[in-house]
């Protein structure tokens, strides 16, 4: 299946929290979309690598998804070398994407800026003819997105766009919801982390009123990007309060 978008999160609900929202609102314009979760976040102090397969399923249906696979890397100590680049260059040729979303090139947990990296490096490589690799035996075709978009995360980056997603986000939040072991759950007797305050999911909601403040609409989602943006006419603008 080819997908138009697909998006790579270190950790499962690091898409829910992030880009949840362009996924849906591009999934309504039409598109294809999926999700490769690199690691099973097995690390994580509440839940466990089960539960959490669970409640990643149960967000891709509230995502839409058309894909949503987990590569199983090692949570925490997953390497940006030649094996997992493989790896990643074998989905990226697979699903053959024109754009990819991947974590933020730096944060406050070490797998993701490590995970950015590894993308970006893997999508690079993807485009070599003389790398081969093989899906169920066959040899697959060279392939390189056409853009790599970073989402912000924790700590604050400037993005270089934003995106509306003011139509979608209660969906949004409910996909984030949809991971019950990891944000305000008072009923658990498990103990309490950096994410799983009420504080935190305020914050994902007030970043997004931000972003959608500073181009005139409730919600936005930003992104950071490399490669120089571009326009075919000045119509590509949303309007905005001035």
């Amino acid at each position: 299946m080819k997908l138009d978008i697909l998006a790579f999160g270190a950790h499962p609900d690091d898409i829910e929290l992030n880009c949840a929202g362009t996924l849906l609102t591009e999934k309504a314009n039409g598109k294809k979309t999926g999700v490769i979760d690199l690691t099973q976040g097995e690390l994580g102090t509440r839940g466990s690598a089960e539960i959490r397969k669970q409640e990643a399923t149960a967000a891709a249906k509230i995502l839409q998804l058309d894909v949503r696979k987990n590569l199983e890397l090692a949570d925490g100590f997953f390497k940006n070398d030649e094996t997992h680049q493989r790896q990643i260059i074998t989905v990226i040729r697979k699903y053959q994407p024109s754009i990819i979303l991947c974590n933020a090139p730096e944060d406050r947990h070490p797998d993701h800026g490590k995970a950015a990296q590894l993308i970006e490096d893997a999508v690079f490589l993807s485009g070599l003819r003389k790398i081969e690799t093989y899906d169920n035996g066959l040899p697959q075709e060279v392939w390189r997105p056409t853009y790599v978009f970073n989402y912000v995360q924790d700590r604050y980056l400037h993005p270089n766009f934003v995106i509306d997603i003011s139509a979608v986000m209660e969906q949004k939040l409910a996909a984030i919801r949809a991971y019950t072991t990891q944000f305000d759950s008072p009923d658990l007797s498990e103990p309490q982390t950096y994410i799983s305050t009420p504080d935190f999911l305020e914050s994902i909601i007030y970043r997004s009123k931000m972003y959608g403040k500073m181009i005139g609409v409730k919600y936005a989602e930003g992104f950071i990007s490399k490669k120089m943006i571009g326009f075919n006419s000045f119509d590509s603008f949303i309007k905005t309060i001035t």
